[in-house]
């Protein structure tokens, strides 16, 4: 297959293409500086004044939106705000013209998307069928962002998006700022403990991006996360185990929101979310637990 991906240089984008290369798929990644053309990857450069990255990619058979700002960089100063707000935006409106523009159009659009579009809670467990959406920022983004790719339809192309929980990874994503604590021996429950962390391994994502993209049952919603989501101070307690560290250190949940200021919401609330369309669809987890998951990431 011929496969284009923006956002392919990122913590998602570089795992999911190492899995196309695997399976022998040829890999289109859209970037603002494109890097020298290989056998199976060849770079196309977007979002620049003059690029016209249809002229590459006629004939390719999905498009994989992954751009955007990371939400894990930086506290959440308006500037910020507006950036993790308007890089999705644009690049899901840039996607949305060269599929207008190509003569053929892709089978399926598989757009990135986030479980903070569901309202925090520690007691409701969220399918892809639950509507009970957040208010906040977060949620706002990602409703629009949902809303934006839909328009793809309108071309006759499939649209699925993948609403992310916290994905692990050694050195990308939440994790080694969660884990940090703990290799310096000061690790413990943060806030109540009790909210939930439904996370989910970086290479599971990628492995269900392509579920995805080959299934063409999928669309709409569905949910990447592994089928065992944890309470926050038993997420803490894996990690320490796995390290071999202490897990006795609290974190007030005051002093985040002053270090992290509304960013501190990514920890301090969470959702309880099952994946039910993968797992519905046959989808099999290689790291269904977060004991196999974090064994693997520390090994």
């Amino acid at each position: 297959m011929k496969i284009a991906i923006t956002g392919g240089t990122g913590f998602v984008g570089k795992e999911l293409t190492r899995l196309f290369h695997n399976k022998g798929h040829m890999v289109y990644i859209l970037t603002r500086s494109p890097k020298r053309s290989t056998a199976n990857t060849k770079y196309v450069q977007w979002l620049k004044e003059g690029a016209a990255p249809e002229k590459q990619l006629e004939g390719i058979d999905a498009i994989i939106n992954l751009a955007g700002t990371s939400i894990n960089d930086g506290r959440w100063s308006k500037e910020q705000k507006r950036e993790i707000y308007n890089s999705r935006m644009e690049a899901t409106e840039e996607v949305l013209r060269i599929i207008a523009k190509l003569n053929k159009k892709p089978r399926v659009l598989i757009n990135a998307s986030a479980i903070g579009i569901y309202m925090p809670s520690t007691q409701v467990t969220y399918t892809e069928a639950s509507a009970d959406f957040a208010k906040d920022f977060l949620a706002q983004t990602v409703r629009d962002w949902e809303k934006l790719a839909d328009h793809a339809k309108s071309y006759g192309v499939r649209v699925a998006y993948g609403r992310f929980g916290i994905i692990l990874g050694k050195k990308d994503g939440a994790l080694p700022l969660m884990a940090l604590p703990y290799k310096l021996f000061v690790g413990g429950t943060i806030a109540s403990g009790t909210q939930w962390v439904s996370w989910v391994h970086v290479k599971d994502v990628a492995r269900a991006i392509q579920f995805a993209l080959e299934n063409e049952e999928i669309e709409g919603p569905f949910n990447v996360t592994a089928p065992d989501p944890k309470q926050m101070k038993d997420f803490g307690k894996q990690i320490a185990k796995t390290l071999h560290r202490p897990h006795w250190f609290p974190v007030p949940a005051f002093a985040l929101k002053a270090a992290l200021g509304d960013k501190s919401q990514l920890v301090l609330t969470g959702q309880r979310v099952v994946p039910t369309v993968l797992e519905r669809h046959g989808f099999k987890f290689d790291y269904p637990d977060l004991q196999s998951a974090l064994a693997d990431i520390y090994k």
